[in-house]
């Protein structure tokens, strides 16, 4: 069976990072990274509410597509609301991990590899994860990575056990 990993948490948690790492090590996967797919499908969408739930229906969406074409699906995606998640979740099914990508906002503002915490402090970027719009936190992730104390190695290793114990992934 193949899965959709779906990382979540604010941004300069470290998820982009991790699903690269992932994608090393999961074969015939393909990454759905939220900060891409901005530039590109979800160009039209901006920060608000309703476009936020939008971004995480059409990354649904696609992955499923994409399980369907039989390949594993990471997703990279901040998705703040667990009822976009809740959502993927049913769309997806027994095929669905969610991993909740944990990392203080003290640290994600120090990474701040965009320079959009900063921004947002400014008042120059509204609705901002984190910052004046919230972000909700997984009540049940098969997984919880804390990258603001562990490697990304470590991370890693941690998703790859959870998936070994449920013997879905192939693996090289």
């Amino acid at each position: 069976m193949r899965k959709m990993i779906w990382l979540t948490g604010l941004s300069g948690s470290g998820k982009s990072t991790i699903a690269e790492a992932l994608k090393q090590q999961i074969e015939n996967s393909y990454i759905l990274d939220g900060d891409t797919l901005r530039k590109g499908i979800n160009s039209d969408l901006q920060f608000s509410e309703e476009d936020r739930l939008e971004v995480g229906r059409r990354i649904g969406e696609i992955g499923k597509i994409l399980l369907d074409a039989n390949l594993n699906v990471i997703v990279a995606s901040i998705s703040p609301y667990r009822s976009t998640r809740d959502k993927v979740r049913s769309l997806i099914g027994d095929s669905y991990m969610e991993v909740y990508v944990q990392c203080s906002l003290e640290v994600c503002e120090k990474r701040d590899p965009k320079g959009l915490y900063k921004q947002a402090r400014a008042g120059l970027v509204k609705h901002f994860t984190g910052i004046d719009s919230p972000y909700e936190v997984p009540v049940h992730p098969e997984v919880i990575v804390e990258t603001d104390k562990w490697s990304v190695d470590e991370c890693v290793s941690k998703i790859m056990q959870y998936q070994s114990a449920c013997v879905t992934l192939p693996l090289f």
